[in-house]
């Protein structure tokens, strides 16, 4: 992996931590429409939703924070993500695995089995895609 790699895995961890909830729900819906003005996030959040401003001041903190960036159109901004949902949620579930579980996907994957309760046909799906997994590694 080369510095300039490195250097952006750290920030992004970084970034990862700094997120609120409100934040994370910007970031699903640009992920989910590629592109749009504050406007067209609101329409996209449930009710009750929040002021016009306060997701115009979350998009501007998604900027700052390098996940958003923007277009300008005279005053109104077109705004797109800059961080893909794949990177973002590799990086927040490896922050999970090391500040939860050790940095152990044992112990994660064995957590979430318990928790969750899962079924023999769950369990045996889950066989089946670390089954494919190690043929694909050999």
């Amino acid at each position: 992996m080369c510095g300039d790699q490195i250097f952006f895995n750290q920030k992004l961890r970084k970034i990862m931590k700094e997120l609120t909830k409100a934040e994370e729900q910007v970031m699903h819906i640009l992920w989910d429409i590629k592109t749009g003005f504050v406007k067209d996030i609101l329409a996209k959040m449930d009710y009750p939703k929040p002021a016009y401003t306060t997701v115009s001041t979350i998009v501007r903190i998604l900027e700052d924070k390098g996940f958003v960036d923007h277009k300008a159109y005279g005053k109104a901004h077109e705004y797109y993500p800059v961080v893909d949902k794949l990177t973002y949620t590799r990086e927040l579930m490896k922050g999970i695995m090391l500040n939860y579980f050790g940095n152990s996907l044992q112990q994660m994957v064995s957590f979430f089995s318990n928790e969750k309760g899962l079924t023999a046909s769950e369990l045996e799906e889950l066989k089946r895609i670390i089954e494919d997994e190690m043929e694909n590694k050999k």
